[in-house]
């Protein structure tokens, strides 16, 4: 039975009807929860309740959830990559198919505008389809083969054959800053799926409805393609259970692996869980990233005003809440970069407040911002910092722009300063010269991206900050700015710590399968125990190894 709407949403009950609010574990709508364990959303434009009661997952649904998962990778484990690949292309379509009500309902629960939502929706279901090529396509799996030769003195070679398998049930947290692209149906699930391993959502709190509505669009596409129900299941989770569902999903004894995406407190949580267990499980959490800018002084002096508003658009982008938004400038001192800072406090203006994706988000930007400007020789250039009663005034989810300015040392010696403040919010970090400029490219935490603007009188500096960066982040962006993450095979989306636990991998594109396997050899196996890909006549195109050489004629590495 649809839940029953009222006020300002229950003109919109074509899209409502489509929401339950209960879980969907291996196909099935869970039961009722508790009163008590029951939640709703909130209109983040209008600090109210949306009137739809959500029912948190009980203890049953999540050992059914987790339970079925490891029951359907028995045979999910085992499909073919074209049998994948048309779940994927159904689960795109499916997707699709809720039109307008699904941006409807992540407009209302998130505040996001539907041209916004509108392209997020698209990123997704074309990282569904890029999957479903990959998968096709089937070299991503490293598949490798080196014949055996029994007559080899003084001992026989065996044969052996090793490529990438599927870990088991993996289990997705949702990211609060896109509904669609990583959150239900987002990079996580689609590439988890790809890899073969089924797949148990921790919905998100702040889009529960359009969480809900993509998981019956992902649960129907599995029943349409006759495979297991239990390859994908859903857990609305909020309220007084939110963090008892995440915890006791990723000890269960099923979940095989763990992605996330949100803030470093909570994916070091969930890490320190995985790692309590019996039988410790990888988790893979995308944490917070600060996206720092270094302009070199010749750019600034000849681009410091266009170089302001390409910053200022990036940091701003989506109320500062996507997660390459930048979030530390540094420059050298000079008329330049003074002309710089104040075309940057220019182009913030005096802008109002937007709306951010929720109350909870709203509030710990306001208390960052509290934080940052009670730092000695840390001054506001512009925008605003609320004030001492900001937890009373601020009853919408708001959050204006704010742009601060200190120098490199203050910067170093302060902790504070130097983590991601989720928001529309930088801060301008001064720098004695060259060597200073390259002191703070030193100092700098572990960070998605890192930006350098430099031209050709730049050139030895960019080459320096080039070199010292690369062992910082996952990317670093020439003369542009961080935020827009093109979904393909070269792209990186990770870095070193406290931004990834796991440096060594990325959660976009292609490569980011490989996360979700590991590395199985098998040595004189039966051919008809060999997986296709490993098997003589296999007609997927796959680099082999025969007798130490691939079939492209290089050498393969002993």
């Amino acid at each position: 039975m649809a839940a029953q709407a009222t006020g300002a949403f229950a003109t919109r009950s074509k899209a409502l009807e489509k929401i339950q609010g209960r879980s969907i574990v291996c196909g099935k709508t869970a039961p009722a929860c508790p009163k008590v364990d029951q939640f709703s959303a909130e209109d983040p434009c209008t600090g109210k309740a949306i009137a739809v009661e959500y029912h948190a997952a009980r203890d049953a649904d999540i050992d059914a959830a987790a339970s079925g998962a490891w029951s359907a990778f028995a045979s999910f484990g085992r499909t073919t990559g074209e049998e994948r690949a048309v779940l994927l292309e159904r689960i795109a379509k499916n997707i699709t198919d809720l039109g307008p009500a699904l941006l409807e309902i992540a407009g209302r629960e998130t505040g996001l505008s539907v041209t916004r939502l509108r392209a997020e929706r698209e990123r997704t279901t074309s990282t569904m389809l890029l999957f479903a090529h990959v998968v096709r396509q089937g070299d991503w799996v490293r598949a490798t083969i080196d014949r055996g030769a029994p007559a080899r003195r003084p001992a026989p070679k065996p044969d052996l054959r090793s490529m990438l398998r599927p870990l088991g049930p993996v289990a997705v947290f949702g990211a609060s800053n896109f509904p669609l692209a990583i959150s239900t149906g987002g990079g996580d699930t689609a590439s988890a799926l790809a890899a073969g391993c089924p797949v148990v959502v921790k919905g998100h709190p702040l889009h529960p409805g359009t969480g809900e509505l993509v998981a019956r669009a992902i649960s129907d596409a599995v029943v349409q393609c006759s495979m297991d129900p239990g390859v994908f299941s859903f857990l609305h989770s909020g309220g007084r259970r939110e963090r008892a569902i995440g915890a006791q999903l990723v000890r269960h004894q099923s979940i095989r692996a763990v992605g996330f995406t949100g803030s470093v407190g909570g994916g070091m949580a969930l890490d320190r869980m995985a790692s309590e267990r019996d039988d410790p499980i990888p988790v893979f959490a995308g944490m917070g990233s600060t996206n720092p800018v270094f302009v070199c002084p010749s750019s600034m002096d000849r681009n410091a005003e266009r170089i302001a508003e390409r910053v200022a658009g990036s940091m701003t982008n989506a109320v500062g809440q996507m997660c390459t938004c930048p979030g530390l400038v540094f420059v050298c001192e000079s008329d330049a970069s003074d002309r710089f800072a104040k075309s940057l406090m220019n182009h913030l203006g005096d802008r109002m407040p937007e709306t951010m994706l929720g109350k909870r988000i709203s509030d710990t930007y306001a208390k960052r911002l509290n934080e940052t400007s009670a730092v000695e020789r840390v001054r506001l250039l512009g925008g605003s910092v609320p004030s001492a009663g900001w937890k009373s005034a601020l009853r919408k989810s708001e959050g204006a722009p704010a742009l601060f300015m200190s120098d490199l040392k203050t910067f170093i010696h302060n902790p504070k300063l130097q983590v991601e403040t989720f928001g529309p919010s930088a801060i301008v970090v001064t720098c004695r010269g060259e060597q200073e400029l390259m002191d703070g490219a030193g100092a700098i935490l572990g960070s998605l991206t890192a930006s350098i603007w430099g031209d050709e009188y730049d050139g030895r500096l960019v080459r320096r900050l080039s070199e010292a960066l690369e062992r910082r982040v996952g990317r670093v962006v020439f003369n542009g700015a961080p935020t827009g993450i093109e979904v393909c095979t070269s792209m990186v989306h990770g870095g070193p710590y406290p931004v990834s636990n796991q440096p060594h991998t990325t959660a976009v594109g292609p490569r980011s399968l490989e996360r979700w396997r590991r590395m199985v050899c098998f040595q004189n196996a039966p051919k008809d125990l060999l997986p296709p890909e490993l098997q003589d006549e296999n007609p997927l195109m796959i680099r082999r190894v025969v007798d130490g050489r691939s079939t492209d004629g290089t050498l393969d590495a002993a």
